[in-house]
């Protein structure tokens, strides 16, 4: 499949707009947080999306915290995209996170960050140990668009060569590790069939109501997090919605390539 997949239409991107509101839903849920499901104590890693840095994720990393988890930042400032002081960056706080853990750390990449999530986890698959994206663009390809397209090609001259996605991620092999991919429908910033991964054993996608400038905030997104980091490890199972939250999450859709835009 090579035929390019266009941004979402303008209407969406407007939409972007409800991100502040789901900002302030995730404050006014803080006293239920304690209703979450409680963390093993393993370290997590947050990865901001295209043009933001530490600040975007602080809210999930602070939640994190209290429900039991090490969470850390990326420390690279703002993501530029690709460049290779980025591409050696994260390469490096994962083996370090690792290396404080003793043992497999599970990573949570919003956005542009998720892709470098699944390809910390593609090279390091025993550093590893879950990966959570938050509308990631995985099956993105060079010739495809999105509506943050002008800055990105205003940075290209910036990033590293070595950093071509020129196979869509269905035609690569699968990643070793548990794989999520929360997605909405009216993401405003990429096509949502982007975000879709191959639905196998030990990969799902997970749909919610929302923005793609929110998903870090986002209730919805934030209880499917919780769900999947208290997994045990070497158990993982596919995402159960509580039937008291079932109208939060519309059906998923699974990746179809002869269904691309």
């Amino acid at each position: 499949m090579t035929e390019a997949i266009e941004a979402p239409p303008l209407w969406m991107m407007v939409l972007e707009s409800r991100a502040p509101l789901e900002r302030v839903a995730m404050k006014l849920a803080s006293p239920f947080k304690r209703l979450l499901p409680k963390g093993d104590g393993h370290h997590v890693i947050v990865l901001p999306g295209f043009t933001a840095d530490d600040r975007s994720t602080r809210p999930l990393r602070e939640l994190l915290e209290d429900i039991g988890y090490h969470s850390h930042g990326w420390n690279l400032g703002a993501n530029l995209g690709p460049t290779a002081e980025i591409l050696d960056g994260i390469g490096t706080l994962v083996e370090s996170v690792h290396a404080q853990a003793q043992g497999p750390v599970s990573i949570i990449g919003w956005s542009l960050g998720g892709i470098y999530a699944r390809e910390l986890a593609r090279a390091a698959p025993g550093m590893v140990r879950q990966v959570i994206t938050l509308g990631s663009p995985i099956q993105m390809i060079e010739q495809d668009s999105s509506s943050a397209q002008g800055i990105w090609d205003a940075l290209k001259h910036l990033h590293s060569p070595e950093f071509k996605r020129e196979t869509r991620a269905a035609f690569r092999p699968l990643l070793e590790v548990p794989t999520t991919s929360i997605y909405s429908r009216t993401d405003g910033v990429v096509h949502w069939h982007m975000s879709l991964v191959r639905q196998t054993e030990h990969s799902e996608n997970i749909r919610v109501y929302g923005s793609h400038c929110g998903l870090g905030f986002n209730n919805s997104a934030i209880f499917a997090i919780a769900d999947r980091l208290a997994q045990p490890a070497n158990d993982w199972k596919p995402f159960r919605v509580p039937l008291i939250l079932r109208a939060h999450y519309p059906r998923s859709h699974h990746f179809d390539l002869n269904r691309l835009p």
